[in-house]
């Protein structure tokens, strides 16, 4: 099976993942169980995808599965997409924090990934010669 049912009938479960997907592109993070963040991957990484290609059709697509938020399709257009328009997919990670105390589901933060910025290459320090040691 290419998607996990999360032991909900098919109607709540898209509907909790569209829901769990505006919060992550809303606050970047969010805390949930390991199960859940797995699967809202593939949508929030999705939902990213459509931004970078923003043509019309993408906009729709995500405007649909997003339950016609524009505040959150235009984050994902115009923000994100210029966030991570040299990366190619790996939008988000999984930091696992531990079980929850009820029910023993492991709980885990699933959050954007920050954009590596450019690292400008430090200027090594030569080291004096061995002539001016010498003399």
């Amino acid at each position: 099976m290419a998607y996990r049912k999360l032991g909900r009938d098919n109607k709540h479960r898209r509907s909790m993942l569209a829901t769990l997907t505006k919060q992550v592109i809303d606050n970047e993070s969010i805390t949930t169980t390991e199960t859940r963040a797995k699967e809202v991957r593939k949508f929030v990484d999705k939902m990213i995808t459509y931004g970078k290609k923003g043509d019309l059709v993408s906009y729709r697509k995500a405007l649909a599965f997003l339950h016609n938020d524009k505040k959150i399709v235009e984050k994902v257009f115009n923000d994100l997409a210029k966030r991570y328009e040299n990366r190619n997919g790996g939008y988000t990670q999984i930091l696992k924090l531990g079980e929850r105390r009820g029910d023993d589901a492991l709980m885990v933060i699933l959050k954007l990934v920050e954009e590596a910025k450019p690292v400008e290459e430090k200027k090594t320090k030569k080291k004096a010669s061995k002539k001016s040691t010498e003399e």
